[in-house]
């Protein structure tokens, strides 16, 4: 019986990763269990301890979408090609949400997780993918009570959505949750050596908002110059066309997609390029 399970068992050899940086997806996939574990966890830890939990998820976009309402439709007057302000930024909010979600929680990876990183072995990509997981889940709570709303406005007759476009919605939020995987581990990885560019993370994030069609439309630029500028920012189109297919209203330049979707590859690619290979030292300087 011992000899049995002797022969049976499968040789496993380790060795040390060499220079060049090599990503095993297949290893990620037969981790798909502690990615789901992580997400779980998470999304506990988020709410744990709070008095309404995960109705959070509802009160915070609709409350923020009543404030910009407020300050950019009643009192700024921002020009949303017609659609109703309240379902204009209940949409925006959503996926500037979601995109910063992913953004913020992967810029944290080494440093936020080093204590679990040096003590046991897994795939360390895991842990991104999982934190874009909980943005996702959020993004879907929050997506009830925009459907509801939407669902309103279009009985009413105030919008009209591109329904015919519907099935490109998960592609379009793929793509931002990927940009903000992709740039979060860029930062993740330059802040093992570098620890001041967490001070200037939250920063960045609210000057990428108001450079990115989150309060305004792209229509709202005039200037030609300024308005090329913006929809080469990756954050643009998948938002602008999202809103666009929702609400009817918006600029859907293929091209321009086109061109974010190839940006967002190369800085997907880039970012868990430079991952796994500081993975390798980043015990050292931590």
């Amino acid at each position: 019986m011992t000899e049995r399970r002797t022969a049976d068992r499968v040789p496993v050899r380790i060795r040390p990763a060499g220079r060049r940086t090599k990503v095993d997806l297949r290893e990620v996939w037969q981790y798909r269990d502690l990615i789901l574990l992580f997400a779980r966890k998470e999304f506990a830890l988020r709410y744990k301890q709070t008095i309404l939990g995960p109705l959070w998820a509802f009160i915070h976009p609709l409350l923020s979408s009543i404030v910009l309402t407020v300050a950019f439709g009643g009192i700024v007057r921002v020009d949303t090609e017609g659609v109703p302000h309240l379902i204009f930024y209940l949409v925006s909010n959503s996926l500037w949400s979601f995109f910063s979600g992913c953004l913020r929680s992967n810029a944290r990876t080494f440093t936020g997780n080093a204590y679990l990183f040096g003590k046991v072995y897994f795939p360390r990509l895991t842990v991104p993918i999982s934190n874009m997981l909980v943005s996702l889940i959020t993004f879907g709570i929050q997506t009830l009570i925009t459907l509801a709303f939407l669902a309103f406005f279009v009985l009413t007759g105030q919008v009209r959505p591109v329904w015919a476009l519907w099935p490109l919605l998960p592609l379009l939020l793929l793509m931002l949750g990927v940009l903000g995987v992709g740039g979060g581990i860029i930062i993740s990885s330059l802040t093992t050596k570098y620890r001041d560019l967490v001070l200037l993370l939250d920063f960045g994030v609210q000057l990428l908002m108001y450079i990115s069609p989150v309060v305004y439309p792209v229509s709202l630029l005039s200037k030609p110059g300024l308005r090329a500028l913006m929809l080469l920012n990756p954050v643009t189109m998948p938002m602008e066309w999202f809103r666009g297919i929702l609400l009817g209203r918006g600029t859907l330049d293929g091209r321009y997609l086109a061109a974010s979707a190839v940006l967002t590859a190369a800085i997907a690619i880039l970012g868990v390029r430079v991952f796994t290979r500081v993975e390798r030292t980043f015990m050292d300087t931590v």
